[in-house]
């Protein structure tokens, strides 16, 4: 739970110091040409607080540039309340609450809330999930607006999610423009490490990619099999029951350019959640480490 009483939360001084410490936890370096050692602080002026100098390429910087922070007329203490509030929140928090909390415009936090679910992503190199020994269910699911009760089985107008769960690891999620043994297939060789058990439910474009894992077994759902002995895909249901609540309780409208970041975010809090022992406090500061290099201009969410 958010402490109200940090000092984070409220004194600019104190937050750019916390921001400081995550990013720069061996001193400062210059975010334009990457010196180390030519760097200086240019005063202690309350005007000029944390703003550096970097006497090798002579421009002058802060904690904030080269961040999703970066020339933001949005106080510190107020993006790092927000990252909190998203990080904890299971099922997300709505750029309309945080409207209300922040006492900011809507639109502002609009493009915070995605700022903050570009700090979320993994990093250029993540590994691929499962192993020797481990095992990784796949499945698919689809989010939208129903069209009427003669339709409610469709779904053309849905947008289609691929999700990839190890049991007790993380989770990574895909919106596909359809769903397909090729599409399928690459997703789960680029992914998932070919040592893996794959466990999938009856469709057939698991069928042939299956063949390439260490095992592969499938559930039929239609004949109301959802578990055979190790064989299901309970894991991967309960992440895609919690991801429809809150796109549904709490988001409720998502435009289909969005969608990879909001499964971005319900990715991030899934991965490190309670369960493997990663705390609210520890979340945020993961969060908090992956803000450099991921500055989203307004044109770009569109």
């Amino acid at each position: 739970m958010t402490d109200l009483t940090n000092p984070i939360y409220s004194d600019s001084d104190a937050a750019r110091k916390h921001l400081e410490a995550i990013r720069w936890p061996d001193g400062p370096f210059c975010p334009h040409c990457g010196e180390l050692e030519n760097v200086i602080k240019l005063s202690d002026d309350s005007k000029a607080a944390g703003l550096l100098h970097c006497r090798a390429c002579r421009k002058k910087f802060s904690v904030t540039v080269g961040t999703i922070f970066e020339r933001s007329h949005i106080p510190l203490p107020k993006w790092l309340f927000a990252v909190d509030l998203m990080t904890a929140g299971k099922k997300g928090v709505s750029s309309h609450q945080l409207h209300r909390m922040l006492g900011i415009t809507y639109k502002s936090a609009w493009f915070m809330s995605h700022r903050i679910r570009e700090a979320m992503k993994e990093g250029a190199w993540p590994g691929p999930l499962g192993g020797d020994g481990k095992t990784v269910e796949a499945d698919e699911t689809f989010i939208g607006q129903k069209e009427g009760r003669k339709k409610r089985r469709s779904f053309h107008h849905k947008h289609a999610v691929v999700s990839l769960v190890e049991r007790g690891g993380k989770v990574r999620s895909f919106h596909v423009e359809r769903i397909n043994a090729k599409i399928v297939r690459d997703i789960l060789v680029e992914q998932v490490d070919r040592k893996s058990d794959l466990m999938t439910d009856e469709a057939k474009y698991y069928v042939r990619p299956g063949q390439e894992f260490a095992k592969h077994e499938s559930v039929n759902h239609s004949e109301e099999e959802y578990v055979r002995g190790d064989a299901h895909t309970n894991t991967a249901e309960g992440y895609f029951s919690i991801f429809k609540r809150g796109m549904v309780g709490i988001y409720q409208h998502c435009g289909q350019q969005h969608l990879k970041r909001y499964l971005t975010e319900f990715d991030f809090r899934y991965s490190n959640r309670a369960a493997l022992g990663i705390d609210d406090e520890t979340r945020a500061l993961l969060a908090l480490k992956g803000i450099e290099g991921r500055r989203l201009t307004y044109r770009r969410t569109h």
